[in-house]
């Protein structure tokens, strides 16, 4: 692996793939990929191009390692996990500057980014150590029932890029919490991340075999070896619906336990009654962090009739006062699209929009070749793309609305329900509202949701299982159950 990160600091020291606790120089084809600044196109590392082969090596140092691994004690692997917290804590500047040079974020965004990370070690380090069983009560006097809990078994994890660091310990930290191995996959464009924390966690203590990353161009090769090996018993992956439900099906041949975090298509709600400079700093939250690119993004911004061209007026003020630029550069708030493909959809979505009706309120256009500015359209209606589909972009769409009714349903109008955002001082709304909104996660006058120790996760189509909070390391978890006749 030839490194040009442009920090002499930072702690991915190593060269190549990281499988079975060993670094690999060479991919077993010979070929390798170039991994790219978005923000100048530049190359920031070139890695092994790895395939079903390093996947089929991890999986067998995986299962070696589960037989160890998976009977260790809590606090042995709570305190692994807790080193590794602290190293990254130490490294947070060097792991944000990785993560910027291969992602484009605004490098205090990065930063930012590899805190929350880091709390997901911190978190899952006390959940292991309580990994409880329980005693029920039998039918018969000369019995006794006892329930315990055991690790699933090497798990296959898949990650995204919009979140290279946060993504990979949100999966990572309760597997290993739970007494499971795990081959991990990250997106090809920022696998530099994920190695800089295997690499952390490696430092830490953790035993060789227990964590891979096998990096490489064909995503679809390295899955097919992942969900045709009946050994690989779990399957986490946050990405695309679409992707998702392939996953899921194709792992249904061999049963495996399935965890899901796919689309989104987050509504913002405010209501006449609200804090409407709230709300305004709340959505320019929940909408522009990562340039927009985040699953749990607010897309639809439903304003009630009453405030609409108000609150239209103050997130363009907002929206218009954003630095957009290199991630690298001081002072920056917005930084590059992943790739061409995301610019072309923010485009025809804006495009769309005003072509049917809606007004532009500012911006819409392409800045440089890897930048698009923040942008606002007014009087969108539902039919528009930009109420159908996730954006993924800096593009606010504000959709008028007049009644509570009116809203959730057309809120609900989705087959997504991972993120829902609403602002009001009516405590009742708010609680008919947290019943009647079909979306896992909430932020009631909140436009900041994410923690590691809240059940993150969506309904619908948006995903299976939940990822954080205690219920995080359910999901790496088997129950069975004793009747013991005394």
């Amino acid at each position: 692996m030839t490194l040009f990160l442009d920090h002499d600091v930072h702690p991915l020291r190593e060269n190549g793939l990281f499988i079975g606790g060993e670094w690999i120089a060479r991919s077993v084809s010979g070929r390798s990929f170039d991994v790219r600044n978005p923000a100048t196109g530049a190359v920031v590392a070139t890695l092994p191009d790895g395939g079903a082969p390093e996947t089929e090596e991890a999986i067998e140092r995986a299962v070696e390692a589960q037989r160890s691994w998976g009977t260790t004690t809590g606090p042995y692997r709570a305190r692994i996990l807790e080193r590794a917290f602290e190293l990254m804590e130490e490294h947070a500047d060097g792991l944000a500057r990785i993560v910027t040079q291969e992602q484009g974020k605004p490098l205090a965004e990065a930063i930012a980014e590899v805190g929350y990370g880091s709390s997901f070690l911190h978190w899952f380090a006390g959940e292991a150590e309580r990994i409880y069983g329980r005693t029920v009560p039998a039918s018969q006097e000369n019995k006794r029932i006892l329930v315990i809990r055991n690790p699933v078994g090497v798990t296959g994890a898949i990650t995204p890029w919009n979140f290279p660091v946060a993504m990979v310990t949100r999966k990572v930290a309760p597997a290993l919490a739970a007494g499971c191995t795990v081959v991990l996959k990250p997106s090809e464009l920022t696998p530099l991340s994920a190695l800089a924390v295997a690499s952390l966690l490696k430092e830490a203590g953790l035993p060789n075999g227990v964590l891979s990353v096998v990096c490489g161009l064909d995503a679809a090769a390295i899955g097919d070896v992942m969900l045709d090996d009946g050994r690989v018993r779990k399957i986490t992956f946050t990405g695309s619906t679409r992707v998702g439900k392939s996953l899921i099906r194709r792992s249904a041949d061999s049963v495996k336990r399935v965890s899901m975090e796919l689309g989104g298509q987050a509504p913002f709600i405010v209501f006449a009654d609200a804090d409407l400079e709230a709300a305004a700093d709340g959505l320019l939250a929940a909408k522009m962090r990562n340039t927009g690119q985040s699953c749990i993004a607010a897309n639809r911004v439903f304003v009630e009739r009453a405030v609409e061209r108000e609150f239209t007026r103050m997130i363009a003020d907002r929206m218009g006062r954003l630095r957009v630029g290199n991630g690298l550069d001081d002072a920056v708030d917005v930084g590059p699209l992943i790739n061409a493909a995301a610019l072309d959809k923010v485009e025809r979505h804006v495009r769309d929009a005003v072509d049917r009706g809606a007004e532009l309120v500012l911006g819409s256009s392409r800045l440089r070749e890897a930048f698009f500015e923040p942008t606002v359209i007014a009087g969108v209606d539902d039919g528009m793309l930009v109420a159908r589909e996730e954006t993924f972009g800096p593009l606010a769409a504000v959709l008028p609305f007049d009644t509570e009714d009116e809203v959730v349903a057309r809120a609900n109008g989705t087959e997504y329900g991972l993120a829902a955002y609403y602002y009001t001082r009516d405590v009742g709304r708010v609680m008919r509202l947290a019943d009647r909104l079909e979306f896992g996660i909430q932020g009631v006058n909140d436009g900041f949701v994410s923690v590691a120790q809240a059940p993150f996760g969506g309904l619908k189509h948006s995903g299976l299982g939940r990822e954080g909070g205690s219920e995080g390391i359910e999901e790496f978890l088997e129950t069975k159950y004793l009747s013991l006749a005394v």
